[in-house]
């Protein structure tokens, strides 16, 4: 007896025609979900502080996206952003909330300002909060919503050295945790992706945490970077693709049950089971 392999249908991901609103979206990691969830079928709407050749690219190739120039730290822009995907595709089925950003804070705890921790808190978790917030009744309304929260090892993996993002993150990772019981029962699912280092302007850019990390200790920004790829099992950084596909399964109706979940991607850095 033979049997065939299953067909293309098995793997659908559901996701063809459905809303889903980016943030962070103009480069890496965003911008790899956002062609990630174009290639899936999904209509994208995705914010981003300015638009980006890659998006402007995708806009040109005929991609059913659009494309919202907004500052989300800006306490209305999470709003403005979900606010925009509703008038256009009247409701939203998936939340990405990915804007992110990092300063090292080389000279250490007591330099660290109140502003900066205002600026840590307020682009790596009230933006989130707010955009959450913002589309949490829409994705209720249809019955069958997803989000996808991209946080960090960081949460996990407290360091002087990113102190204020660390702790931005590990609040980040609760509220989505505590949000999946109150939001599970209502039909809606929320998880939450936690990257070690990605391949990524954050890490890898001019100003990004290699440069600066290596200006401060007189050292290559480049052996910076193996460093911390030294520090994974697998000894290299992951790629936004990578981080893009567990974020799409996660978007996706083929993930099913899992809610209040925190899924890793960091080539095995962390030790913690």
């Amino acid at each position: 007896m033979t049997t065939s392999a299953p067909g293309p249908a098995a793997f659908d991901l559901g996701l063809a025609g459905r809303t889903a609103v980016v943030t962070g979206a103009g480069r890496g990691i965003g911008l790899a979900v956002v062609e990630a969830l174009l290639g899936a079928g999904a209509r994208v709407v995705a914010g981003s502080r300015s638009r980006s050749d890659a998006l402007d690219d995708l806009v040109k190739g005929g991609a059913e996206l659009t494309v919202a120039e907004l500052d989300l730290t800006e306490p209305d822009a999470p709003a403005a952003l979900v606010a925009g995907a509703v008038a256009m595709y009247g409701g939203v089925d998936v939340l990405v909330n990915n804007v992110g950003a990092v300063h090292p804070r080389v000279d250490g705890f007591q330099a660290v300002t109140d502003a900066d921790w205002d600026w840590a808190f307020t682009i790596n978790f009230m933006a989130a909060v707010r955009a959450t917030r913002a589309a949490l009744p829409h994705l209720i309304a249809g019955g069958d919503g997803r989000i996808v929260t991209v946080s960090s090892v960081n949460a996990r993996l407290p360091d002087p050295l990113v102190i204020d993002y660390s702790a931005a993150k590990a609040a980040l990772t609760n509220f989505c945790k505590a949000l999946s019981k109150q939001a599970g029962p209502r039909g809606v699912r929320v998880n939450t992706v936690s990257p070690g280092p990605v391949e990524t302007a954050l890490w890898q850019g001019a100003g990004g945490v290699a440069d600066t990390v290596g200006q401060s200790l007189g050292v290559d920004p480049g052996e910076v970077a193996r460093n911390a790829a030294g520090a994974a099992a697998t000894g290299r950084f992951s790629t936004p693709a990578e981080v893009a596909d567990l974020v799409l399964y996660l978007a996706s109706r083929r993930s099913g049950n899992i809610t209040g979940a925190d899924f890793m991607i960091d080539g095995g850095m962390i030790d913690a089971l």
